[in-house]
């Protein structure tokens, strides 16, 4: 099963403690084969909406730059479970914030 995994910014700055557990994290991943693909996201973005054939198009940044998604893991595990897990990993390295799993379809 494969999970997208998203955070949202964080007021915390890094620090080398922070990058260094990433690090870790981010390898002990990668070596067990259960880490496709990671990284962080441009705040600004582009929006698109589309209304009666319609499509919108709106640079941003946005007035709610706290709500975008900052970054994302995009893992394969076992069950929603394990996905959980690794999210409750990465929250207690990177302290208080949000995250969001969603179960990827192919």
């Amino acid at each position: 099963m494969r999970y997208l995994m998203t955070t949202k910014p964080s007021e915390t700055a890094p620090d080398e403690r922070l990058y260094a557990e990433m690090a870790a994290f981010v390898e002990e991943l990668t070596a067990a084969g259960v880490l496709l693909a990671t990284g962080g996201l441009e705040p600004a973005g582009v929006r698109l909406v589309s209304s009666g054939g319609e499509i919108t198009v709106t640079d941003g940044p946005f007035a709610e730059a706290k709500e975008a998604v900052a970054g994302f893991a995009l893992v394969e595990v076992r069950s929603k479970e394990e996905a959980v897990e690794l999210a409750r990993r990465f929250r207690r390295i990177v302290g208080d914030g949000e995250s969001v799993i969603q179960q990827v379809f192919s």
